[in-house]
């Protein structure tokens, strides 16, 4: 070959290789799909491969970008929206036997005389024995369309006479506010799970109630929180900082912020406030903690938040599939982003509690620094606060080791706490609400017998749970306190007993009232005494 003719051979192959860089990337999609169809040994599933490969397009942009299908994207809809249809129960599944462990007040179950401790025989004609449903089954059977019935076949403790309990099913609220109670005479608490649509009117509602029973100071719960919805997160801002007042900006994929501000519309723009945040506490819940850190508002009490500073909007396919995907980056108003990195990939990203267990900045305070290019000042006293990688606290609390600890989360799983507080109350109802006739006595004064409390260990061990030896008596405490506030809920309504037991213990908790409670250093921690500095008064 001469070389011209090999010149013009080169020349060809390059411009063959330039025309294939140069493709399409979604003709190329379009392409490999016909291929797989026309070549691949045995037939596919085109939807099945087109779900796959949109799911592994996402997973490559960040960690909280995904896909979800027709039916998980409505199940999103239907959680977020704070309401389904059911008739207001929960419930506990005591090897083939369903037995009533919550009724709502006010909910159709409690109206048409369905009680806690009722058994559960059928629904809708249907055995639970016979079936051997798992509790997924028994929800779905349960829940349905509104104003639609559901029949129950009940077995009342103490009688033997089953009775068929008609019930029609109304929309359920999904609480936003866990729990809101006055922890004394001054000092209000509210907890909040999640931030869906109706959690501006629950936390409104909480705090006027509050208010009216004479509350001066708050602890706003925020440990445990992964957030939801942004708007709902500027509405609890808003409670809290008075009008104009910047809740965060964003910065979308064509640049520019987009600013949020308070409404002016909040009812305690004046009291002394302390949040509570731990390495759980993410998205909405960083946006309102960063705002109210900020601006000086409140102290944010607890451990380094979980860092994710990305906003998802729901972009939905006409297949009725949705895509969640990141459409901006978010920051306080003092100009801090306080997303973690991720660029190791999703795996590793997620990997990070345990990275921070490791470290024992979990459990131990000066394990966490900050370059000072991460170093920003509030807006009101110019204290110092970071960004990248969550929400710093004002005031550190180690981590209770014995709640995130193998066997602990192996009892819960088990149920073993669960089954032994419903036995527990079921037997001793009436001396229990005789002993204790509210819940105040109750948690004052009742102690798990020694008793109970090693027959509970004795089926732990029994079922291989390694629970530690009686000389580690906080973890004995620990299991106390989860059986405890097993046996509170069972006993009184009206409220999220579990909650307030476990309080007593959570030491977050008690630091909040140890700084509501003193005046001096609550405006030190806002003035900007360093932390370190304050924390080793707090020691002394």
């Amino acid at each position: 070959m001469n070389r011209k003719a090999t010149s013009l051979l080169v020349g060809m192959i390059g411009l063959s290789m330039s025309l294939q860089a140069q493709m399409n990337p979604k003709y190329k999609f379009e392409e490999a799909l016909k291929l797989i169809q026309q070549n691949y040994v045995d037939q596919v599933n085109e939807e099945h491969l087109v779900d796959a490969a949109i799911k592994a397009m996402i997973a490559d942009l960040d960690p909280h970008s995904r896909y979800t299908s027709r039916e998980e994207a409505e199940q999103m809809r239907v959680a977020m929206s704070g309401s389904f249809a059911g008739i207001g129960i929960q419930f506990l599944k005591n090897n083939h036997q369903i037995f009533i462990t919550k009724v709502n007040p006010d909910g159709p179950a409690m109206r048409a005389g369905v009680r806690v401790g009722d058994q559960i025989l059928a629904i809708d004609g249907d055995s639970i024995t016979a079936k051997e449903w798992g509790n997924r089954e028994i929800m779905e059977k349960l829940r349905g369309e509104k104003d639609v019935p559901v029949v129950l076949a009940i077995l009342s403790p103490g009688n033997t006479e089953i009775k068929n309990v008609k019930i029609v099913r109304e929309n359920i609220l999904e609480k936003s506010v866990r729990e809101s109670y006055m922890v004394d005479n001054e000092i209000g608490y509210i907890s909040l799970s999640i931030f869906n649509r109706t959690t501006r009117q629950e936390i409104d509602a909480a705090l006027k109630s509050l208010k009216e029973q004479g509350m001066k100071k708050l602890i706003l719960d925020l440990q445990s929180n992964g957030g939801g919805y942004v708007e709902s997160a500027i509405g609890v801002a808003d409670e809290f900082l008075p009008k104009e007042k910047i809740v965060f900006y964003s910065v979308p994929n064509e640049g520019g912020k987009d600013y949020y501000f308070t409404g002016g519309y909040g009812q305690f723009y004046d009291g002394q406030l302390v949040v509570l945040i731990d390495e759980s506490t993410a998205s909405s819940s960083e946006i309102v903690t960063g705002a109210l850190q900020d601006w000086d508002r409140a102290v944010v009490i607890g451990r380094r938040s979980f860092g994710k500073g990305l906003m998802q909007k729901p972009v939905p396919l006409s297949d009725g599939s949705e895509m969640q995907l990141t459409g901006a980056r978010y920051y306080t108003p003092s100009g801090r982003s306080i997303q973690k990195p991720y660029t190791k990939g999703k795996e590793d990203y997620f990997e990070d509690f345990n990275r921070r267990m490791a470290s024992k900045e979990l459990m131990e305070e000066g394990h966490v620094s900050f370059p000072d290019s991460l170093k920003y000042t509030t807006l009101g006293s110019k204290r110092t606060v970071y960004g990248g990688g969550g929400i710093m606290p004002d005031r550190f609390v180690p981590i209770d080791t014995n709640e995130y600890s193998t066997w602990m989360a192996q009892l819960m799983n088990n149920g073993l706490v669960a089954k032994g507080g419903f036995e527990f109350v079921q037997q001793n109802r009436e001396a229990l609400l005789s002993a204790y006739p509210d819940f105040k006595a109750f948690n004052l004064k009742f102690k798990v017998p020694k008793q109970v409390h090693q027959q509970l260990v004795s089926a732990a061990r029994v079922q291989s749970i390694a629970i530690p030896p009686d000389e580690q008596v906080g973890a004995h405490a620990a299991i106390d306190v989860e059986f405890k506030a097993q046996v509170g809920s069972l006993l009184y309504t009206g409220g999220d007993y579990m909650t307030r037991v476990r309080n007593e213990s959570n030491q977050s908790f008690k630091e909040a009232l140890s700084v509501l409670r003193d005046e001096k250093l609550y405006k030190q921690l806002l003035q900007g005494g360093t932390v370190g500095e304050l924390n080793k008064k707090k020691t002394k």
